[in-house]
């Protein structure tokens, strides 16, 4: 068996070096591959540093401790591992006013411009307000990699945010109170989304989409799943927009103002083609107000809007209550640019406490099914 390197960065001690022991054997760690090497990170350490001397295969083991600054992943292959929520990404520490320098001479005409490198790279993900940054392009998509058992908190933007992966999995992570997102996932497919805890983010628990900063027509997400997170405390626990072929299941969603939102508009393909399976959904009932776009969300439990071919099945959704024209246990609403829900399944669902209703067909689709729900008020009646 090839024998495993360990690398200590930033002078970590022989206590430290004992703190990671009892770590890797409590979470059963192992690189990815039996010849990678192991980059351990100490409290005060400099993540990047040992991101951008890593490999395909590598290992950068964090301890437990604080670690400021964003952080970018552009290497395939690689795991960023913490010690759990105790292993925790901060933004930087604000740097103190610069002193004025004078002037530097211009550059020369001739001279070209630099490549970008990885200090560009992370310092482009804290300009973007982001905390950790996972990034190929449409392209190149950055594979493989694997983002375990550490805290994200307090970004401006999103905790994790990716875009132009493939196979990525996000695991047993902590990200909470940041600004927007808080897992986020782009242009992505055969992402892995499990065992997380995403918490009191200013929009989505976890959110998935073709692109946040352009229109197109939902793309496939190639089969990602996202699995097994508490999402608690954020304006939507579950946010799928414009994309298909992906898996919601038995994910525990409750305390948001929302639960499970599947979003598609005008766009060719369709959003959908997907399923929402075994997920828990309970008194999601904060109150968010209205944006330019959408009306106020309030007591909202799993909502299609624009959605096609989308099955909602074995789901136990109780006590969503509220006012807003997306609340209710399990609702069907025409998306804000018109477009009605087609051919969706609303199948063996356990609904009950919500209200206005427990099933809402809000929407002028006629092909939609509801059937073997456990309900007691539908919207209109006649589904329970």
């Amino acid at each position: 068996m090839p024998t495993r390197r360990v690398h200590h960065l930033a002078a970590a001690t022989a206590a430290a070096t004992t703190a990671l022991t009892t770590v890797l054997t409590a979470v059963g760690a192992a690189p990815a591959h039996a010849d990678g090497e192991l980059q351990v990170v100490p409290p005060g350490g400099s993540i990047q540093q040992a991101l951008d001397a890593a490999r395909p295969g590598d290992v950068v083991q964090l301890l437990p401790g604080e670690y400021r600054g964003s952080v970018r992943i552009t290497t395939p292959g690689v795991t960023l591992r913490g010690a759990g929520p105790e292993s925790v990404i901060r933004p930087a520490e604000a740097a103190a006013p610069a002193t004025a320098a004078a002037p530097a001479a211009p550059a020369a005409a001739t001279t070209a411009a630099a490549p970008a490198t990885a200090a560009d790279l992370a310092a482009a993900c804290s300009a973007a307000g982001h905390g950790l940054c996972v990034a190929g392009t449409d392209d190149r998509p950055l594979e493989g990699v694997t983002v375990e058992a550490l805290a994200v908190t307090g970004f401006r933007k999103n905790g994790i945010n990716a875009t132009g992966t493939t196979g990525l999995t996000v695991r047993a992570t902590y990200v909470h109170d940041n600004g927007q997102q808080g897992i986020s996932q782009e242009k992505s497919t055969r992402g892995v989304i499990t065992a997380n805890e995403s918490a009191r983010n200013g929009q989505s628990g976890v959110f998935l989409a073709n692109t946040v900063d352009s229109e197109g027509g939902a793309l496939s997400a190639d089969g990602t799943l996202v699995s097994g997170n508490l999402l608690t405390d954020n304006r939507i626990g579950v946010t799928v927009r414009r994309l298909r072929d992906l898996s919601i299941e038995q994910n525990r969603i409750h305390g948001n103002c929302g639960g499970i939102f599947v979003v598609g508009d005008e766009g060719v393909p369709r959003a959908g083609a997907l399923t929402v399976f075994r997920n828990q959904v309970l008194a999601n009932n904060r109150y968010c107000p209205p944006n330019p776009r959408l009306d106020h969300i309030q007591g909202a439990g799993i909502v299609l809007t624009g959605a096609e071919e989308t099955a909602v099945t074995e789901n136990e959704v109780r006590d969503n209550v509220g006012a807003s024209p997306f609340s209710g246990g399990i609702v069907l609403v025409r998306s804000v640019v018109g477009v009605a829900n087609a051919r969706n399944t609303v199948a063996d669902n356990l609904v009950l406490g919500n209200g206005p209703a427990d099933l809402a067909d809000r929407d002028t689709g006629t092909d939609n099914a509801f059937a073997r729900n456990q309900c007691a008020v539908s919207e209109p009646a006649g589904h329970c």
